[in-house]
């Protein structure tokens, strides 16, 4: 699903809002989790799940083209963990 599809998903499910504000909505929710990541701050959405980030250590990997060996530095990644009741879902349908 692409944000544009979850825009007209909520709107087609609440009609008191129009697209544009549900669309200011969506973008404010996610620029509020891409700020409290950016901070290294954990954002958790009860019911849904938790998005924070991992360090990844660094490593030696292989240039595909020439097979020499490389460093790769360490790096932060986002991570999202479902929550309960996605879990549960998910179990369910297979």
């Amino acid at each position: 699903m692409t944000k544009s599809e979850l825009i007209e998903a909520i709107a087609a499910e609440n009609q008191n809002l129009t697209k544009k504000q549900i669309e200011f909505i969506v973008n404010g929710v996610f620029n509020s989790i891409k700020e409290a990541l950016k901070e290294d701050d954990k954002v958790e959405i009860r019911g849904f799940g938790s998005f924070k980030i991992r360090e990844k250590n660094s490593k030696t990997g292989r240039n595909p083209k020439t097979g020499e060996k490389v460093q790769v530095p360490s790096k932060k990644v986002p991570y999202f963990k479902p929550g309960k009741e996605i879990k549960e879902l998910l179990i369910k349908m297979s």
